[in-house]
């Protein structure tokens, strides 16, 4: 069964294809970094057009190269939500429209939950049930995943997400947009405990997280300093990525303590840091339980994950007809 997923979700087109028997056929990605770092932050509008723009050639392209059309695609896949309303519009109307034309399945994929899924990519030992870290640029949530489609969502930002956070953040210190691994390479050149920034609801027995104090007490910070040295920057950025990074794992321990499960994912495109996995690792290994991420190539958004997702979907028979559209607003908990 050959899969073609579309992710269109917010500034990243991924058009990829996927093969039930040979894998991962092809991952097309085309960024916008470069187009909305000049506004240091995600355009919307500018989103949708370069979508509408590029979506097309990405496909061909992919078909192409992994000699695919209408005869052997067993499905198309599209992220129908959560995400930008003019970006997953683009997304929405080309998959809907060749599903039409090629009279095969259409499937509505959560963008969340194709992150989810995209660990098992690379690890085919991960089985249900699970805890899930997902932490992207518009969320960061704990979910209890119990199968295909059935997740328990058991705590989320009330305000900012991390990955959100970081680019802000960064943008502060001066760095280009998107700038969470750029923050994390400063950091290393910093000096520990040099600031003492608050971890908000770090000590409530709930697994709620909140980030808008911290990331306001840090750009504070930034901008209370009459001059500000590359030391100063550095000694900054390790504070804020060793608080975020102590509050996520806290969090997840938590989290592992009240469900009893042993087996934890990290995914979305925080989860491609390397000091979050070391530290959430060490923790796990405490628990005597396991840690499971995808391939770094697979963090950030992509279309192989909404292809994946798609697969395990429809051999479950679970597709959408054409009148189904986007959800802007999807909750992971509410994919079926």
């Amino acid at each position: 069964m050959r899969i073609l997923g579309i992710e269109t979700s917010c500034d990243e087109t991924g058009i990829a294809v996927y093969d039930s028997k040979l894998g991962i056929l092809i991952n097309n990605i085309h960024s916008q970094a470069n187009t909305h770092s000049k506004y240091g932050g995600i355009v919307p509008e500018l989103a949708a057009r370069n979508h509408n723009k590029n979506i097309i050639s990405l496909i061909k392209d992919a078909l192409s190269k992994t000699n695919s059309s209408k005869n052997n695609i067993h499905g198309i896949a599209y992220t129908a939500g959560p995400g930008l309303v003019g970006s997953l519009l683009v997304g929405a109307s080309v998959a809907k429209s060749l599903a039409y034309a090629w009279n095969i399945p259409v499937i509505t994929i959560n963008h969340m939950e194709g992150h989810l899924l995209s660990t098992m990519l690379s690890n085919n030992e991960l089985s249900f049930p699970f805890l899930a870290l997902l932490v992207s640029g518009k969320h960061t949530q704990l979910i209890k995943a119990n199968n295909i489609g059935d997740y328990i969502l058991l705590g989320e930002s009330l305000d900012d997400a991390v990955g959100e956070v970081f680019d802000k953040v960064a943008v502060a210190l001066g760095l280009k947009y998107p700038g969470g691994l750029s923050l994390s390479i400063l950091a290393n050149d910093g000096i520990s405990n040099r600031y003492n920034f608050p971890k908000p609801l770090i000590n409530k027995p709930n697994l709620m997280f909140s980030f808008s104090g911290l990331k306001t007490s840090v750009i504070n910070t930034i901008h209370s300093l009459s001059s500000i040295n590359y030391q100063d920057k550095a000694n900054i950025a390790k504070s804020f990525e060793d608080t975020i990074i102590e509050i996520l794992v806290n969090k997840c321990s938590k989290a592992m303590h009240i469900s009893k499960l042993k087996t934890l994912v990290i995914a979305g495109g925080v989860s491609a840091n390397f000091k979050l996995r070391f530290y959430l690792k060490n923790m796990i290994n405490k628990r005597k339980g396991i840690l499971f991420y995808p391939k770094q190539e697979l963090c950030t958004d992509n279309g192989i994950m909404i292809a994946y997702a798609g697969l395990l979907h429809l051999k479950n028979g679970k597709y959408n007809n054409l009148k189904t559209s986007i959800k802007s607003d999807w909750k992971i908990d509410s994919v079926n």
